[in-house]
């Protein structure tokens, strides 16, 4: 029998989750006698770190990457003789995260380990490639932790540091992390090739529902052309119906405005602001959960709520952020209530929020750039809303492709 590309890959991924399936301690239970999940560097100590055994190891990571006990995994690897780590990888905002958005912390020294820190930030391709080649590194680790929102530019790290890896001949590990917003489905449209850029490079939904492991199985059988020697460390006791504090992990901000799971809960909709002249809240405590304008009043929120979207409900808001759009200034606007997380849609949220938005607010506008259609994949958002489609109109629209992201997607799934 002649086995495909894509059964192959699935095949190899189900014999690794398989074998690291058996690490004792599998069925641990948490306090209280309910599951206790533990991730995939959790389950890659356990089993002593066979996986990387006689390799130089380096670790693509940020703030992220830590232990239930909140130490970071590339301090706990370098206090660790049985793996060799000789090297550590930044992505946008830094290994350490001290970096806004659109900036990293670029090569140093790490103080606190005394290893080299590459900085991958805007990198890709060949210049990604020589970078993983410089550092004298045999396999890429990837421990980061998602928020389940394909311009999240994590998984687009992911993508190319799996393309510069393939190409510099290197292994690729990947540990998995939960998805915060759960796993029980793909919601949005997906992207189109031609409106590719670092918040998309391949054509995934807007919530894609998948863990980090299971995007580089996609990515990997779908999109690479030459796919790169892959093992996942699958974790166990997740289930894809869990929201991440199910998880018991301390959150750590993947970035320095996704302060809370909410925040995460509400991004992959409320992100979409940005592609407008609206604040998507950034400089607030609240950022993506307030979104708003000078010159909004309360007509926003009653429109919005009329819409009777689920799981959520909207009130009047006033704020003033200390940076980015309107800083120092007064916006009047909404602020985002999830009641019921099991019934809310970020993304029909979102479409929501930018058609009653631009109804209420005659000064309205999207980004000059039209970032807006980098972030929903298209050009196909903008020009309906602008053309008096509702909500529903909206929504239905990608429909057809996000079925058939559906049917890719469920062949890389690992967990129920």
């Amino acid at each position: 029998m002649t086995l495909s590309r894509r059964t192959l890959l699935t095949t190899t991924t189900a014999a690794v989750a398989a074998g690291t399936a058996a690490v004792p301690g599998a069925a641990h239970a948490a306090p209280g006698g309910g599951r206790r999940l533990r991730t995939g560097f959790e389950r890659l100590a356990e089993d002593g770190y066979r996986v990387l055994a006689g390799q130089r190891v380096g670790v693509v990571t940020n703030p992220t990457g830590i232990t239930r006990d909140a130490r970071h995994v590339v301090d706990v690897m370098h206090a660790d003789d049985r793996v060799e780590l000789t090297a550590v990888f930044g992505p946008e905002h830094g290994f350490r995260g001290t970096a806004q958005a659109g900036g990293s912390e670029g090569r140093h020294e790490d103080p606190a380990t005394g290893l080299p820190v590459y900085d991958t930030y805007l990198k890709s391709g060949r210049e990604l490639a020589d970078v993983f080649t410089a550092s004298g590194v045999d396999t890429v680790v990837f421990d980061i932790q998602d928020v389940g929102a394909r311009f999240y530019t994590y998984i687009w790290t992911l993508y190319d540091c799996m393309e510069a890896a393939a190409s510099a001949g290197l292994r690729f590990v990947v540990l998995d992390r939960p998805n915060p917003l759960t796993g029980r489905a793909a919601l949005g449209p997906v992207l189109h090739k031609e409106f590719a850029t670092f918040v998309g490079r391949q054509p995934v939904a807007q919530a894609h529902g998948m863990t980090v492991a299971e995007l580089a199985l996609l990515f990997n059988g779908e999109f690479l052309t030459t796919p790169v020697p892959l093992r996942t460390v699958r974790m166990a006791g997740w289930r894809r119906s869990d929201f991440f504090d199910a998880s018991g992990l301390p959150w750590v901000p993947p970035s320095p405005n996704m302060p809370t799971p909410e925040t995460a809960l509400v991004y992959a909709g409320t992100c979409l602001f940005e592609g407008t002249n609206l604040s998507e809240g950034r400089g607030t405590t609240r950022p993506f959960e307030l979104l708003g304008a000078e010159g909004l009043d309360g007509r926003w929120a009653a429109a919005a709520n009329t819409l009777a979207l689920p799981g959520v409900r909207f009130r009047e808001a006033y704020f003033s952020p200390v940076f980015s759009k309107f800083q120092g200034r007064t916006a009047g606007g909404v602020q985002l209530h999830v009641h019921d997380r099991a019934a809310f849609d970020p993304v029909r949220t979102g479409i929501g929020l930018l058609v009653t938005a631009r109804r209420c607010w005659e000064g309205f506008a999207w980004r000059p750039d039209e970032w807006i259609d980098r972030l929903t994949g298209s050009a196909r958002v903008r020009t309906m809303i602008d053309a008096g489609a509702d909500t529903d109109e909206v929504v239905g629209a990608w429909q057809r492709e996000l079925a058939a992201f559906r049917a890719t997607r469920r062949q890389y799934l690992l967990y129920r």
